[in-house]
């Protein structure tokens, strides 16, 4: 079974790639054969990275700083990774935002159109761009990185819950707009411990996964590498426009 999961010789772009699931993902694919250009809005972060992982893979690692919510961002995220490496063979648009506000008639339009821009629009166009010269060559795939949010949603977190339902939407309608040499998936996590849960309250959370979550706890990072890999080589190859539930069971509601 391994050689379906071989990514020797592809070029995988990650965004909100120095950290969290993305870092995961970044590590994974590096491990199993493939370059990688880590994006993310820190530009010594993606440094960090790439350094890493050169060392311990001896891939090829290029980092770029990008912000997902500006559309010339994108561009230039796109531009640059097809000139460094003339292809690029999996994307994953990973970056997101989910900032707090204390009541939905306090949510500014500014904070509105940053989640959206972050969650749904960067996701959009780096698709767009990426996706359609895919298309035009030997192919490749899309993953999108969702949540569950995306189908229970909450007042605490509605605008990210919009995006991200977007997400889901965009998957299966690229998923037919580039078919046949193209798949575009999506995943769709529950509660992850990435560095945004140092900022929870663990008691209450592990309380709250105890009484609502069927696995008792919130995932770890490596969790996502497995749909990750999957999703982005040939072990892959019949599916397209899937939203897999990656949650401890913690939805009711299917991708």
């Amino acid at each position: 079974m391994s050689e379906f999961f071989d990514m020797t010789g592809r070029v995988a772009v990650v965004t909100g790639g120095s950290r969290g699931l993305g870092r995961e993902m970044v590590r994974a694919f590096a491990r199993a054969g493939a370059d990688v250009v880590i994006a993310s809005r820190k530009q010594e972060a993606c440094d960090a990275l790439a350094r890493e992982v050169g060392q311990e893979t001896g891939r090829r690692a290029l980092p770029v700083a990008c912000h997902v919510g500006r559309w010339e961002d994108c561009d230039h995220l796109a531009e640059t990774a097809w000139s460094h490496f003339g292809r690029i063979d999996v994307l994953v648009n990973n970056a997101g935002m989910s900032p707090l506000y204390p009541s939905l008639d306090l949510v500014s339009q500014e904070l509105f159109d940053k989640v959206i821009a972050v969650n749904l629009r960067g996701a959009f166009r780096l698709s767009s761009l990426l996706g359609g010269r895919m298309a035009d060559g030997e192919g490749g795939s899309i993953i999108n990185v969702s949540s569950i949010a995306a189908v229970e949603p909450d007042a605490h977190e509605l605008p990210y819950a919009t995006a991200k339902a977007g997400i889901n939407a965009m998957t299966v309608g690229m998923a037919r707009a580039y078919a046949p040499k193209v798949r575009v998936n999506a995943i769709m996590p529950g509660p992850f411990l990435t560095d945004i849960s140092k900022a929870w309250d663990m008691d209450a959370f592990e309380q709250r996964a105890r009484e609502r979550i069927p696995l008792r706890r919130g995932g770890r990072p490596h969790e996502v590498v497995a749909a990750a890999l999957y999703l982005a080589t040939d072990a892959s190859s019949y599916t397209t426009g899937s939203v897999i539930k990656i949650d401890g069971g913690a939805a009711a509601s299917p991708g």
